[in-house]
């Protein structure tokens, strides 16, 4: 576990890559620009970026001086996927455009849980256990470049797909975040 290692970046990176899944958000970030008007891509990744790295740092002490073992954490994010998941197969609303509130998207459900959720939250504390911290904010930053770059491209990626292919995403990417959210309340239930 040596600072600054390559491979343990490319590793850590890999894994919250597939973790953080921006890719697979896609129709849900489309859907809350629909819904809200307009995400704040700086915001929501500044947000993300925060969260992730108080998490890195602190994460196990700030939910162990709130009484929640992480789990139980790890539980209370998948049931908001869950909700997510629901919202894009069945057309149902959840999160509802608050007028007051415009801007709200970008940080709930963007930057929480969807990009710094719960999955994130418990993947960067697993790191710790194999990974340095060095590393391990490495592959945070690589990731939230990632995310800033997909969420900038979104209107483009829209205009692209069109409406109908949107539509057949939505339902698509509900039903894979409807199953991991399904994993991650499994995994943490059953512990």
């Amino acid at each position: 576990m040596s600072p600054f290692n390559f491979k343990e970046i490319i590793s850590v990176s890999l894994i919250l890559f597939s973790v953080i899944d921006i890719l697979g958000s896609i129709p849900i970030i489309i859907d809350l620009r629909k819904k809200f008007g307009h995400v704040q891509s700086e915001k929501a990744t500044i947000v993300s970026g925060i969260i992730m790295i108080v998490f890195l740092f602190l994460g196990e002490h700030i939910l162990e001086l709130l009484g929640i073992d992480i789990n139980s954490f790890a539980i209370a994010g998948a049931i908001v996927m869950f909700l997510l998941g629901m919202e894009m197969v069945l057309g149902l609303q959840f999160f509802k455009a608050d007028p007051e509130e415009s801007k709200s998207a970008s940080i709930v459900p963007l930057a929480f849980p969807l990009i710094a959720g719960a999955g994130t939250m418990t993947t960067l504390i697993s790191l710790k256990a194999e990974y340095t911290n060095s590393n391990i904010l490495i592959g945070v930053v690589v990731n939230l470049l990632f995310v800033y770059l997909v969420l900038k491209t979104c209107a483009w990626l829209e205009r692209k797909i069109g409406k109908a292919g949107f539509n057949i995403l939505r339902k698509v990417f509900g039903i894979i975040l409807l199953a991991i959210s399904i994993r991650i309340f499994k995994n943490h239930l059953l512990v």
